[in-house]
């Protein structure tokens, strides 16, 4: 075991020493305790429609997500007991996850099954209690908090209240907000999370769509009970890659045919067009290196016979990797397991030849990754950007024994949050990795004699 030692120097860093090495944690952690936050339920017993909303989103269970929890404790804490470069892990995964853990320098905090305070997640008080960030870019939790009776907020000035001070402050407005903790850059000095800054460099941030716009759209409810009811109230729900409601329908398809009829042994080739209609950043975004997307294309004759076609290749840079495979990789989840030789997991759990929409991340030795802090380099970035179209062929040379009618040409598109194969092994809950369908089109050919 590393032993450590854990000096306060004035207000400016908590540095911790290593047998190897020297981590230095800002001046916030473990500056405040947990009672300078008020819980969730108290804010609840005012804020009731808010409080409702909060418990069904994603930012409640911060901390508590099982696939989060599994993150956490079956990995990345291992990791950093043996290796002493992400000693920071143990505390800086919950400046995000578990912010009040981190301000009261809990780490690592009780598993979530002791229900203690770290299982607030990122909660009412915390968001609301932020008044901006450190620097010019909003990245790894680098907030400016202020505990205190004064809660910060976008709604308009004028607006009182019985039980504390309101404050409104330009960044509540803004999705610079998100990119607090929407956006992360690793030791290795790689962003791993991205989506605040894809939003920056797509159309929407140029027309002003913020963010909020969509994550927390505006509508008719009183924001406080006896209080007054607002026309442009924002959910709290925080609707995201957890809400299959918001995942479905995110990218239009549409399928062509180069002639409409075909003998077979005759090749047809088939063009698909991917619209994303709907993100204001990449699709899939956020924690990149565990999702993935992809292509499905089949084909069914009049007696059901089902034939899958894989994808025509482009020949760019890293294709390999957009391309399902039975290739193993994550490799280093062994060093976290403690497994020796470790031979690795299944790549991508997809169909063998499906296009894949990804952004493969790569560890010291090259290897495909899902530890985010382990990541050293990044692969091609293949998914579809805001209002960005892609288009696929898929060239099919008819099977001699088709069935002569119609033959009908399916194309799915799929989601997963977790890679299949690593949600096997690490024993992650099932509705983790469930396939969302998130667009289908078919069209039909007629197969003659």
């Amino acid at each position: 075991m590393v032993r450590k030692k854990i000096i306060f120097l004035s207000i400016s860093a908590v540095i911790i020493f290593t047998a190897s090495t020297i981590v230095i944690l800002d001046e916030r952690y473990g500056k405040f305790q947990y009672d300078d936050f008020e819980k969730p339920a108290y804010c609840g017993s005012c804020h009731t429609h808010f409080y409702q909303q909060w418990k069904q989103a994603m930012m409640s269970q911060a901390y508590t997500h099982h696939w989060d929890e599994i993150e956490y404790f079956d990995l990345a804490v291992p990791h950093a007991d043996i290796n002493p470069q992400y000693s920071l892990l143990k505390a800086e995964c919950n400046g995000c996850h578990s912010p009040l853990s981190y301000l009261a320098g809990d780490t690592p905090p009780p598993r979530p099954e002791k229900n203690s305070r770290a299982n607030e997640s990122v909660s009412c008080d915390v968001c609301h209690l932020i008044t901006g960030y450190e620097g010019d870019t909003p990245y790894n939790f680098n907030y400016i908090i202020q505990p205190g009776k004064t809660k910060f907020s976008s709604r308009l000035p004028g607006v009182e209240s019985p039980n504390h001070k309101i404050e409104v402050t330009d960044i509540h407005h803004k999705g610079d907000f998100c990119g607090i903790c929407h956006n992360e850059k690793n030791g290795f000095d790689i962003w791993v999370k991205s989506t605040h800054l894809e939003w920056k460099e797509g159309p929407y941030y140029k027309e002003g769509v913020q963010c909020q716009d969509c994550h927390m759209p505006k509508t008719e409810f009183s924001t406080a009970l006896m209080g007054k009811i607002f026309a442009d109230a924002r959910l709290h729900l925080f609707n995201g890659a957890h809400d299959n409601g918001k995942l479905r329908g995110t990218i239009e398809i549409k399928i062509y045919p180069d002639i409409d009829e075909a003998e077979p042994g005759e090749k047809v080739k088939f063009t698909i067009t991917l619209f994303n209609q709907k993100t204001g950043h990449k699709f899939p975004t956020g924690s990149v290196e565990d999702r993935i997307v992809w292509l499905h294309l089949e084909a069914i004759d009049e007696k059901g016979n089902v034939y899958h076609l894989p994808v025509d290749k482009k020949g760019f840079e890293g294709e390999k990797w957009t391309i399902g495979s039975n290739d193993l990789e994550y490799q280093d989840i062994g060093i976290a397991k403690g497994i020796s030789n470790f031979a690795g997991i299944q790549r991508d759990g997809v169909p063998i030849g499906d296009r894949i929409f990804r952004m493969p991340y790569f560890d010291p030795n090259g290897n495909m990754t899902i530890l985010q802090w382990n990541t050293k380099s990044l692969g091609v970035d293949y998914r579809i950007g805001p209002r960005e179209t892609i288009t696929e062929t898929y060239s099919f040379n008819i099977p001699d024994k088709v069935e002569i009618g119609k033959l009908r040409i399916i194309a799915t598109l799929n989601y997963q949050k977790l890679v299949k194969p690593v949600a096997d092994f690490l024993n992650v809950p099932d509705d983790e990795s469930e396939i969302v369908k998130i667009n289908e089109q078919s069209i039909e050919i007629e197969i003659v004699d």
